[in-house]
């Protein structure tokens, strides 16, 4: 994603949904911004849900973000 949150290239399903997915770009920004700020050197974040895992690593303003489930199955069990 690029430094205003828009993401540039997806390989999430169609079915994954938008919304969702900004919110994960906002909050993965603001993370690095704030890190920033506090002069804290961050340059990969990592958050673990319930069957999701969130990697992203910061880009000069932008990021890259990966999105994985936390067991091969998870997804499977969904209707």
């Amino acid at each position: 994603m690029n430094r205003d949150g828009s993401v540039l290239i997806g390989t999430l399903p169609s079915s994954f949904p938008t919304e969702i997915m900004h919110d994960i770009a906002r909050e993965v920004l603001d993370a690095f911004r704030g890190a920033e700020s506090a002069q804290l050197p961050l340059s990969e974040l990592v958050m673990n849900y319930p069957s999701l895992r969130i990697t992203a690593r910061d880009l000069r303003g932008g990021a890259i973000v990966f999105l994985s489930p936390r067991s091969p199955y998870a997804l499977q069990n969904q209707p």
